[in-house]
């Protein structure tokens, strides 16, 4: 079940995105998310989904994870299609029966609409994919520094958010392995009504939480045994140094988003 599921992997790699810092990482993919909701045109999202091909290609990602990736937002492209293929007017009239119709620029609307989430996606997925929770959580720590200024354990917030999602596919592992338990059991999830499967699904709740406290007890039984103290100021073993390989990166973002939103003023 973890290969059917990206989000929280990490894919062990030789390659130059693999060895980026994750501070610069987590930049330049603020930076990107940025520049795709400024761009304007279709063919500036179709050149990112394109960059974005390139840089998996790169990474030497095998092109599965990417469509699993994107597996998750099916329902809601869809849901979006269908808001403006059918609620959007403007335009030549592509389709009409009755009072219902879709037109041109509902069309139009929908596939840029549904484009940039896809590419909103994959290259957020790309740095999961390519960094280690353990990086994740030391890029994020230093971008909320600023905050502990606040009185909010930034540390600790930034050590919550890489255990939640490294454990992701581990409770999905365990809700299939559940799953397989009931229906050698006689259970019964594929057939009736789409309330008869949920009803169905009930008796593998209980089970699932106390598996997921279960597992939560013993991480935080294990950071104990290690050392981890709330608050405490604590070292680490590399040093998070930013090369020039990583400037080189950072900078070639830069030129690409600004002819991105050049090329659509």
């Amino acid at each position: 079940m973890t290969r059917s599921i990206t989000l929280g992997q990490y894919i062990p790699g030789e390659s130059i995105l693999h060895r980026l810092n994750p501070r610069l990482k987590l930049l330049t993919l603020v930076l990107i998310l940025i520049m795709l909701f400024f761009l304007e045109t279709f063919s500036g999202l179709i050149a990112a989904l394109g960059l974005a091909l390139a840089l998996y290609a790169l990474a030497r990602v095998p092109f599965s994870y990417l469509l699993r990736g994107l597996r998750p937002i099916l329902y809601i492209a869809l849901f979006a299609l269908i808001i403006y293929f059918f609620f959007t007017s403007g335009g030549v009239v592509l389709f009409r029966v009755g009072f219902i119709t879709i037109e041109s620029e509902g069309v139009e609307q929908g596939l840029f609409i549904v484009t940039r989430l896809v590419a909103l996606v994959l290259f957020s997925l790309l740095v999961t994919l390519t960094t280690t929770p353990l990086s994740l959580t030391h890029g994020m720590g230093f971008f909320l520094k600023p905050l502990r200024y606040a009185g909010l354990p930034t540390e600790e917030v930034a050590m919550i958010m890489a255990v939640a999602l490294r454990f992701i596919p581990t409770l999905m592992e365990e809700s299939q392995r559940l799953m397989r338990a009931q229906l050698a059991r006689g259970a019964d999830f594929e057939t009736g009504s789409f309330f008869h499967r949920a009803r169905n699904m009930v008796p593998l709740v209980v089970p699932l939480f106390v598996s997921a406290f279960r597992r939560a007890d013993e991480l935080a039984l294990a950071m104990e045994a290690r050392g981890f103290r709330i608050g405490a100021k604590r070292t680490r073993m590399h040093r998070d140094i930013i090369t020039g390989q990583d400037l080189a990166a950072l900078f070639l973002v830069l030129a690409l988003i600004a002819l991105a939103l050049t090329y659509n003023l």
